[in-house]
């Protein structure tokens, strides 16, 4: 995942362990880099689903956070807790597509990580309205101890630079890990700065494992396990949108008013689906550095688009009066996420296949355009997402004429 001077050895066509059983309990050993038809696995779907448990906790406290006028703490407790899922989540993304070997122990420590989560999910509340991060810690302290016994089993059955590297992760986890008690144990003014230090030394231990050896991860499989969180992440916002609408309809009965937020909610929705999904990023991620960076910069697409989804239940609340807060500031928890995952994505995705100046200006052009929707009052949310749309509409209008233009060069070269 991170920039290395020896890259692993390939193993083209090898195919997953689990085709060659031995036994419940198999070697531990790197898979190919260009192994054919690799997908996400049952065991990783279920990983993802639940992740987004905690990811779906997160989002609820920051509602009650906006709503009740402290945007800012909200705001920060939810990039705290938020880093601390993405993070694991992450950390056994790129672990499973160098070293899922799917036996019997291999399952197990993954569970026992799942569970981790769930424990982690459970005191996301308590760190947002107490700011108590015992529970989250904990939840860490399962998941973290699980994922340094992975690498400590890939340690045992690898020689030389891979065994350094499988070494440094595990020693490298659990050094950190001992870094995060200081949310447990230190004043409250202390944590924001001992979530900062701690951030940028988490990063920085991919780069330190790695320093000598790269691990074989595949860049298909990733490129996959980060699109289904996508998908996941934003289905979240789906259905938390839906909910807060529903409840509001009930109780209010201010569906007029509310149709304008379903509607423009559904646009972005749907618009950051199709312009996170138009390219095909795999053969971007053939080069580490680049690797390293989008895997980092996933943790804004993916804290955005949940955040969208917190935003239009912070816009329903406002409208039917339930919300502390003005109807800008119910309107800026919609756009600035959307225009923060428009920005994102651009950067780690579009950019890198746009052709000329007119495909590059559409996403950032249009990131400008939906934060200006935030001053149209009650149809903000509904412009946005009209806004998106259009995007997405310009972007396949441009993207046909440069195929027909390349059509017609072709077809006149060919003719002469």
């Amino acid at each position: 995942m991170t920039p290395s001077s020896t890259p692993a050895p390939a193993a083209p066509g090898a195919s997953h362990p689990a085709s060659h059983p031995s036994g419940p309990v198999r070697r531990l050993t790197a898979r190919g880099r260009h192994e054919a038809h690799r997908v996400s696995s049952p065991l990783e779907l279920l990983f993802d689903l639940c992740f987004v448990v905690a990811v779906s906790q997160a989002g609820v406290q920051l509602v009650h956070a906006v709503s009740a006028g402290h945007a800012g703490t909200g705001v920060l407790n939810y990039a705290m807790v938020f880093f601390a899922i993405w993070w694991a989540w992450m950390n056994f993304s790129w672990f499973a597509s160098a070293y899922d070997n799917d036996d019997v122990l291999y399952r197990v420590v993954t569970l026992v990580q799942i569970a981790g989560v769930l424990v982690l999910a459970a005191g996301v509340s308590r760190a947002f309205e107490q700011h108590d991060y015992m529970m989250v810690w904990l939840g860490y302290v399962i998941m973290r101890l699980a994922m340094a016994t992975q690498w400590l089993r890939a340690a045992r059955t690898a020689e030389g630079a891979e065994r350094g590297a499988a070494l440094r992760y595990a020693g490298g986890v659990l050094l950190c890990q001992v870094g995060w008690a200081g949310l447990v144990v230190l004043p409250q003014p202390a944590r924001p700065w001992v979530f900062l230090v701690m951030a940028i030394a988490e990063m920085c231990v991919p780069l330190f494992a790695e320093r000598d050896y790269e691990t074989s991860w595949h860049p298909h499989h990733i490129a996959e396990r980060y699109g289904l969180f996508t998908i996941i992440v934003l289905g979240e916002t789906i259905a938390s949108a839906t909910v807060a609408v529903k409840s509001a309809v009930d109780e209010h009965s201010a569906l007029g008013e509310l149709l304008p937020i379903a509607a423009g909610g559904l646009l972005i929705v749907f618009s950051a689906w199709w312009i996170y999904f138009v390219v095909p990023i795999h053969g971007h991620l053939r080069s580490s550095r680049r690797a390293f960076l989008w895997g980092y910069g996933h943790y804004l697409i993916f804290s955005s688009a949940a955040a969208i989804g917190a935003g239009l239940e912070v816009a329903v609340e406002e409208t039917v009066g339930s919300a502390h807060i003005s109807t800008a500031a119910a309107s800026a928890a919609v756009t600035l996420p959307t225009a923060l995952y428009l920005l994102t994505v651009w950067a780690l995705h579009a950019r890198h296949f746009k052709v000329g100046i007119a495909q590059q200006l559409v996403l950032p052009v249009t990131a400008l355009l939906v934060l200006c929707c935030t001053f149209l009052g009650g149809w903000s949310v509904l412009a946005a997402g009209l806004v998106c749309a259009a995007a997405v509409a310009t972007g396949v209008t441009l993207t046909a004429r440069m195929v027909r233009r390349e059509r017609t060069a072709s077809a006149g070269t060919s003719a002469g």
